[in-house]
């Protein structure tokens, strides 16, 4: 597989390592931005953008990036904190009334975004296609009770999370978090990211492999709370978490912030060169501190592993590093796609790709994390 694209000498590893992606551990389409201090040091791209190996890879294809949004929605409420709009330890329901149903009134905007709010999931059952309904899915989060009490823990709002806070924005601005993501932080930085993928760029998106994409349509029987907490939270409704219509142009369309952000890799390092930058002149540089500042950590309830949070970005830990500096921050996707940046080293890394890969750590950005470490 050819690798195109430029690489600074002294970021060699890096391109070897996403050669070796290709070789070794059975990439298919990819491409990998990093910048240092704002400059580019590595701009590479492979691969095809489609299952049938019609379409190459170019630096302007698309491809859905999953959690990564969380990170592009975090960086939208970092934004609107730094302007006063938004108070992390203000309730919910001062913003939202509605959502201060079934005893969720005291429930902060600090805690939904670090995950500990007690609603990753809806326990009741969701028709076919809801998640493309915003107005449904944060109806239905309005009534949900939550599963554990608020603050007492942290567990990872899978999908929730977009719907959540996404409504929190939505409330503050009067818009969605996608037009927020486009006129306030995305354009102003010419990066190349989307939460609702606009009709005129459904041509540029590589289409996703998922090798079993059939959604769950009901529940296993017998579940406990714990277990139809942790099975809702990833397929309440059907598709919630893509399976089964990734590549649809509904899909691409609809607002999912947890799940359906697009993006090139270059737009990735682009949105984390500005926040190794201090915000880069669009967060104020207090906010984000804040948002990226440790809220939650130790064993998460859904994941029933270790995670670490900050409000919404992911903080980096041992289990799952980015890198070896103790303040970088950002996302990791579904499948592999990952974008963060280290503030210490001016770091910021975007990776994005079309293929689902099994398990928690994905070794084709490992790969590529351990070799933009060693080179910087």
């Amino acid at each position: 597989m050819t690798v195109q694209g430029w690489c600074d000498p002294a970021f060699a590893a890096v391109r070897e390592a996403f050669e070796g992606n290709f070789g070794e551990r059975g990439e298919t389409g990819a491409a990998v931005c990093v910048r240092v201090r704002g400059t580019v040091v590595a701009d590479l791209w492979g691969g095809w953008a489609d299952e049938a190996a019609h379409r190459p890879w170019t630096p302007d294809t698309l491809v859905n990036v999953f959690s990564v949004g969380k990170g592009l929605v975090a960086a939208c409420a970092a934004r609107l904190a730094g302007q006063g709009r938004l108070d992390p330890d203000a309730a919910v329901a001062a913003y939202w009334p509605e959502f201060g149903a079934a005893g969720k009134d005291r429930i902060t905007v600090r805690q939904v975004l670090s995950h500990q709010a007690g609603l990753p999931a809806v326990a009741r059952r969701l028709p076919p296609g809801a998640m493309l309904d915003h107005a449904a899915m944060t109806a239905a989060l309005e009534e949900q009770e939550p599963w554990w009490e608020p603050g007492t823990g942290h567990g990872y709002h899978v999908n929730t999370f977009g719907y959540l806070a996404g409504e929190l924005i939505r409330r503050v601005t009067g818009t969605g978090v996608g037009t927020l993501l486009r006129k306030e932080i995305a354009g102003p930085l010419g990066a190349d990211v989307h939460i609702g993928l606009p009709a005129a760029d459904h041509g540029r998106a590589a289409r996703f492999t998922w090798d079993d994409p059939a959604p769950a349509e009901a529940e296993p029987p017998g579940l406990d709370s714990r277990q139809l907490m942790r099975f809702n939270a990833y397929f309440n409704p059907s598709g919630l978490s893509g399976a089964g219509v990734i590549n649809d142009p509904a899909w691409r369309s609809a607002e999912i912030p947890s799940a359906n952000a697009h993006a090139t890799a270059r737009g990735v390092a682009r949105v984390y060169a500005a926040l190794a930058a201090d915000g880069g002149g669009v967060i104020d540089r207090g906010a984000l501190a804040e948002a990226a500042a440790e809220h939650a950590s130790g064993t998460d309830l859904v994941l029933d592993r270790p995670s670490r949070f900050g409000l919404g970005f992911q903080i980096t830990q041992p289990e799952r590093p980015f890198g070896p500096g103790p303040a970088a921050f950002g996302h990791f996707g579904a499948g592999g796609s990952v974008g963060f940046c280290d503030p210490d080293r001016g770091l910021a890394v975007g990776y994005v790709m079309n293929q689902m890969s099994p398990g928690w750590r994905s070794p084709r950005n490992r790969a590529l994390i351990d070799a933009v470490s060693a080179c910087v």
